[in-house]
């Protein structure tokens, strides 16, 4: 069973992206509110997937990616915004991170993302 880290600095979102994965077969091994516990916790835990927000306090999303990939180039990490900004993708997406969706999104659209990843 693939595990995941689910980042995300509101519980709500947290809770559907975590509702979302377990249906599809994945274990939650972990929950952050901000890009710095998301760090520490990636490198406890090393999971197979990382759904993680872009804009959180304390460290962005964006900011943990460039932590985490120079460390562990085989992350697999999906970036969630709600900003639609070209700039945050490129960025994101150029750091390493597998690909990028924008809240509010279709549970479909997450689930082709995921298993093109697992493909």
């Amino acid at each position: 069973m693939p595990t995941v880290l689910i980042v995300d600095d509101t519980l709500f979102m947290r809770v559907k992206v975590g509702n979302m994965l377990k249906e599809w077969g994945f274990e939650i091994v972990g929950e952050a509110s901000n890009g710095k516990e998301a760090v520490e916790l990636y490198k406890q835990l090393q999971p197979d997937l990382v759904i993680m927000d872009v804009t959180m306090p304390i460290m962005s999303g964006l900011d943990a990616v460039k932590e985490i990939l120079p460390q562990y180039p085989n992350a697999n990490i999906i970036m969630l915004s709600a900003l639609d900004q070209q700039k945050i993708i490129v960025e994101a997406i150029e750091a390493g991170a597998k690909d990028f969706i924008t809240k509010p999104f279709e549970q479909n659209h997450l689930k082709m993302i995921v298993d093109n990843i697992f493909d």
